[in-house]
């Protein structure tokens, strides 16, 4: 047997490498923390084309060692870990020695500190030092990649074509190394094409974190914001997590930090900007940042708050090497640190200014369906009548003499019968007319042959028929409730090796002649009659197919808590031609559309589904009017946020807003709103450019609306559709119908409620 060969060492590194850099944010974030670990106190990061053509990154720190220059790039290779024992204490940012590795298209040009002249080190994709040559420099590192990722075709292709999200991923990692390396300035800057280097953020070297925040985000931010003030957890606290006061080790953690104030406006429409650190490492702990959110929701129920914390716990209480990009963290006594941050939070908003938070009730439960202006009474489907759900209560599968209950499903290849092989014929058609057979052809017939090969067959006629065990380890039909057919069996190879087994044991142990006897049928067969009863059961079949498939994938009733489910089935089902292809049967109760796909009937609510029609026209064709402001407004963006609002222009001024540029301006100074649409009782301001700013980040270049603007266009499309009550004729209700097919989420409108839902078929009514 041939030994499998190992991996070739190059592949072995590209997919180890592969592993430890995923994206643009990690490339940064390791070469970021090298030089904060090299004791630098000036970073400055530029990139060309959005970091797409070139990464590079220069600090001051004390430089690399000639002695180091080799394993550099090495995996395994490393200057801040010599034993296992040091990974318990790590204080160090890139304390893995693959990470410089996995960036192995790179140039280095370092001096170290004792060094008089710089040296400029070139690397190949394998990490080995090619090229090493005198550079002057003065003390510090500076490290360039060319074309990330371009060793690995699939992944390149894939960071080109998404460059602007790792663009933005990469800065918001930044900014967290911004905001928590106090002593230390970091610059960040982009060029694209020959075109000026534009500053994307900076800060000033700062002690303060606070002062880091606000270098960052602008002063606006900063006066929004309550320094974390850290109490003990409260007994109703202790108990909610499950903690024995007793028991609790004292003083495990220390925060610091800041959260935004819990008014109402201060907060922020998303999540962007939060920061979490662990013994100043960033870090995502997910249960703590839900905790933060929720806190902040029994204050401020509609935004997020800003958050930057540092947690610092003993090392030996943390363990940060559990992903290779270091952002997720195993964490011991992590219900205390709930527990703290609860209690912290709490303490802080209701002894603050928010004293209104004292009267906070939480929201009912169905608020999240409850529409955002006043409606007539209308009848939404999920409680549409006790007719609609009669119908549906009847609607069972007893029809079809079948023997599935929802534990039981059949399975596509449990039993071997005919329907295995071709599921279109049922056997019992094939029974109709049994083949004639002429007893006078009976013969007897003597054969012989060996025991060794012999498969004895049984004579029992019993045996013959006998259906086979289905296979235990068989793949579940997809198909749930499947009717059972009475299909013809054969016997399976267990069976058929059973009975061999008997009929060795019944024969001899040496190889002797064996006589048995077989019984000879001649049958009248006619393989052209039988190529007809084929294509007829065909037919057949394929008349039944469309309406039997069709109604067993409708299963949701109408009923609130199967919302999700019945819209995943229409989306299935439902294709936007079907809409034209549905027979109006009638309008019920002056409020819904009957209508009649095949065998298939629906209910459409009149309302809900205009209203979604003329929301959504709305959203695509609208162009919000601006209001001039008397004075320019200073918005204080960011520079990433400079940079969106730049590049998405045309949809800013869609929405009617309207800017004053100045590229040639100092970074938050760029950009000044000029105008602002508005609408009626509707006015909108900064927050709802920071939100299409946010939606942009994420989906450059897409036309999108602001939330209250939606809102807005939600309120006149409900007013501007046919109502309940209003009686309508066939050509109405058909246009209604006929405009769900042009639109791209028919399912609900715009404040949540159905629109359409399945009533029953009229093949099981009909079989019943």
């Amino acid at each position: 047997m041939n030994q499998t060969p190992p991996i070739d060492k190059h592949s072995v590194h590209q997919i180890c490498s592969g592993q430890v850099v995923l994206t643009l944010a990690t490339a940064v974030k390791e070469l970021v923390e090298n030089s904060i670990d090299a004791g630098a106190t000036n970073i400055d990061v530029k990139l060309k084309e959005s970091g797409a053509e070139q990464v590079e990154v220069a600090d001051n720190g004390k430089g690399v060692e000639e002695a180091n220059f080799e394993g550099l790039t090495l995996k395994h290779h490393t200057s801040k870990l010599r034993d296992f024992s040091d990974l318990i204490h790590v204080e160090t940012f890139g304390f893995r020695g693959e990470a410089l590795s996995s960036l192995c298209a790179l140039s280095v040009i370092t001096c170290h500190e004792s060094s008089q002249v710089g040296t400029k080190l070139v690397f190949d994709h394998k990490g080995h030092l090619v090229q090493k040559t005198p550079h002057p420099r003065q003390q510090g590192t500076t490290v360039s990649l060319q074309q990330l990722f371009s060793t690995l075709p699939v992944r390149h292709k894939e960071f080109q074509r998404n460059i602007k999200k790792e663009y933005a991923k990469m800065i918001h990692v930044l900014q967290s190394y911004c905001i928590i390396s106090t002593g230390v300035r970091i610059t960040c800057s982009n060029q694209n094409g020959q075109g000026k280097r534009s500053t994307v953020l900076s800060t000033s070297g700062s002690q303060s974190m606070r002062d880091n925040i606000g270098a960052i985000f602008g002063p606006k931010q900063l006066q929004s914001l309550l320094p974390f003030q850290q109490v003990s957890p409260t007994e109703n606290v202790i108990e909610e997590y499950g903690l024995k006061d007793a028991d609790l080790p004292k003083q495990l953690f220390s925060i610091t930090g800041f959260v935004s104030q819990g008014d109402h406006g201060v907060g922020r429409s998303t999540t962007d900007r939060q920061f979490y650190f662990i013994n100043n490492r960033p870090c995502d702990p997910l249960k703590v940042t839900k905790l933060v959110n929720e806190v902040y929701h029994m204050y401020n129920r509609h935004q997020y708050p800003f958050v930057a914390l540092n947690i610092a716990v003993a090392s030996e209480c943390v363990d940060v090497n559990v992903t290779p990009d270091k952002r997720q963290i195993f964490l011991q006594e992590e219900k205390l640190l709930l527990a703290i941050l609860k209690t912290s939070l709490i303490a802080m908003y209701e002894g603050g200014v928010n004293k209104i938070s004292l009267n906070y009730t939480p929201p009912p439960s169905t608020s999240k369906n409850t529409p955002l202006h006043r409606e007539e009474d209308t009848e939404p489907l999920d409680k549409c009548s006790s007719a609609g759900k009669s119908v549906l209560d009847g609607f069972r599968y007893q029809a079809m003499s079948c023997e599935d209950t929802d534990s039981q499903k059949d399975s596509a290849g449990s039993s071997c019968n005919i329907a295995e092989a071709k599921p279109d014929i049922q056997c019992s058609d094939l029974e109709s007319s049994p083949p004639k057979v002429d007893s006078t052809s009976v013969n007897n017939e003597t054969f012989k042959e060996t025991s060794g090969n012999s498969h004895a067959v049984p004579e029992d006629p019993e045996l013959e028929t006998e259906a086979c065990t289905p296979y235990e380890d068989s793949a579940v039909s997809p198909e749930a409730k499947r009717a059972r057919k009475d299909d013809a069996h054969f016997p399976s190879e267990e069976e058929s090796s059973t009975f061999s087994n008997a009929g060795e044991k019944q024969s001899s142990t040496v190889d002797a002649p064996v006589s048995l006897q077989r019984r000879t049928v001649h049958l009248q067969f006619s393989l052209a009659e039988l190529g007809k009863k084929m294509r007829r059961l065909q037919d057949q079949q394929k008349q039944r197919a469309g309406e039997e498939l069709l109604y067993r994938r409708f299963r949701a009733k109408i009923n609130p808590g199967e919302n999700h489910s019945a819209e995943e089935e229409l989306k299935k089902e439902i294709s936007k031609e079907m809409f034209k292809e549905m027979e109006i049967i009638g309008q019920f109760n002056l409020g819904f559309i009957i209508t009649k796909l095949k065998s298939d009937l629906f209910m459409i609510d009149q309302h809900a589904t205009d209203e979604k029609y003329n929301f959504e026209m709305l959203q695509q064709h609208t162009i919000l009017q601006g209001q001039k402001l008397i004075v320019p407004q200073k918005l204080h963006l960011t520079a990433v946020s400079e940079n969106v609002l730049i590049e998405n222009i045309e949809i800013f001024r869609n929405n009617g807003f309207e800017f004053l540029i100045d590229e040639d301006a100092q970074v938050m100074e760029r950009v000044k709103l000029v105008s602002l649409p508005t609408s009626k009782n509707w006015t909108f301001g900064p927050s709802d450019i920071e939100e299409l700013i946010f939606m942009l980040s994420d989906s450059p270049g897409v036309m999108c609306r602001p939330s209250r603007v939606r809102q807005m266009f939600a309120s006149r499309a409900c007013r501007k559709s046919v109502m309940i009550g209003t009686a309508l004729n066939v050509n109405e209700m058909k246009k209604l119908v006929v405009h769900m097919g042009e639109i791209e989420h028919p399912w609900n409108c715009p404040h949540g409620r159905p629109t359409m839902r399945h009533l029953a078929n009229l093949d099981v009514i009909s079989q019943d």
